[in-house]
């Protein structure tokens, strides 16, 4: 087969069609793969909430362990003293 003319408006429209198809499988893909990052990043984000929900909630839960563990060395404190005066 022989080259076309590079002057001729047919092979000049047929290159520009050639390469506006290849663009626009480009973008396509492009647009693809950036819907799918935002897609992951929807789902980090969800994940990200439900952490700091479950680690919110595990901090409120845990104060009072502090209060019984602080109350409870108070009275071992009061009981010793207790025993010191009585002896």
């Amino acid at each position: 087969m022989t080259e076309p003319d590079p002057n001729d408006p047919v092979a000049v429209a047929l290159e520009l069609e050639r390469l506006r198809g290849t663009l626009e499988a480009g973008f396509a893909r492009v647009d693809g793969s950036l819907a799918l990052l935002v897609q992951r990043s929807d789902q980090t984000d969800k994940q990200l909430a439900d952490h700091e929900a479950r680690l919110d909630e595990l901090e409120r839960a845990r104060w009072p362990v502090a209060s019984i563990a602080a109350l409870t060395a108070s009275a071992g404190v009061l009981v010793a003293l207790w025993e010191l005066a009585v002896r």
